[in-house]
């Protein structure tokens, strides 16, 4: 006796539907055309799980290192964007078929600070035995180091945000790491500063807080929503394109764009980080003495 088992088969829009709310422009524009396409037939027609596609996608992380480390630089671009379009294409078929696990989670997030360590350590090998310039050397340190303190900073930003909105009751957000970034922590209070420009949720009445005071639509208010109908954030570098001008444009365009291109787009994620340290520092300020106030009122009653 034979037991027929139906399939479902999925459609382009169902892999359209997995993509994130709103997501860095060099994914939005370079990698999900590309990775949504892929994703299709690889659910419809293979049984790679999503810890499978995280494990190719380190494996090609590895490869394009030793790219670099060889001095084949163009090589070493294109299999660092095969790695970083499969490893997006992992997350599509978890969120596709549900079969996204934490230790997936896991597997993914170390899975992208070791392809990075290795390519920046790759990169500046090649370069370093190549011309003796110890200034590669400095540049794959920094790469490095650039990424891990981003991606240490965000998961904290986070434990933030959570204990503001556990002691506020505050409606969840976005749990997505990527998208913390994203996110300026004074958008938390029930009473943010009239004096902040930039609004990054695309929908206020869909996340609006208790008693939000109105607020005159500035140009970066109507940019924002602009770019969030197009899934855009409105950060003009975070870590992918940190990661896309430092081991994709910059070995396309050859070795004697690596150092500027990669201390441009270092300088503006570190800005950018700044920035969101400085946005959380304003909040744990406001909200200290949101607090304090609340603590005496008590007392007094």
């Amino acid at each position: 006796m034979f037991m027929l088992v139906s399939m479902r088969t999925y459609s382009l829009d169902d892999v359209y539907e997995t993509r994130k709310r709103r997501d860095s422009w060099w994914t939005v524009y370079f990698v999900d055309p590309v990775a949504c396409r892929a994703a299709l037939p690889v659910a419809n027609h293979t049984r790679l799980t999503p810890n499978g596609l995280t494990v190719l996608s380190l494996v090609l992380g590895m490869v394009s290192a030793a790219c670099f480390a060889a001095n084949q630089l163009v090589a070493g671009a294109v299999v660092f964007y095969l790695s970083f379009m499969i490893d997006c294409v992992d997350g599509k078929i978890a969120r596709l078929k549900g079969t996204g696990t934490p230790f997936g989670l896991w597997l993914d997030y170390v899975g992208d600070r070791v392809r990075v360590v290795l390519c920046a350590g790759g990169l500046a090998y090649g370069q370093y035995t190549l011309t003796g310039d110890v200034r590669y050397v400095v540049l794959g340190a920094a790469v490095a180091v650039l990424d891990l303190f981003r991606y240490v900073n965000a998961p904290q930003m986070k434990r933030v945000r959570e204990a503001v909105r556990e002691e506020r009751q505050l409606p969840e957000l976005d749990e997505d790491p990527e998208a913390l970034e994203q996110v300026p922590l004074d958008q938390l209070t029930l009473d943010p500063d009239p004096l902040d420009p930039v609004a990054l949720d695309p929908d206020p009445l869909e996340r609006m807080p208790l008693e939000r005071t109105p607020r005159p639509r500035s140009f970066p208010r109507r940019l924002n929503r602009f770019l969030a109908r197009r899934r855009v954030r409105s950060h003009l570098i975070s870590g992918i394109e940190f990661h896309a001008a430092v081991f994709v444009v910059a070995p396309l365009a050859g070795a004697w764009a690596l150092i500027p291109l990669a201390a441009a787009a270092g300088v503006l994620l570190l800005a950018n980080e700044v920035v969101l340290v400085y946005r959380m520092w304003l909040f744990t300020r406001r909200h200290g003495v949101a607090s304090s106030q609340e603590s005496r009122e008590h007392v007094l009653v």
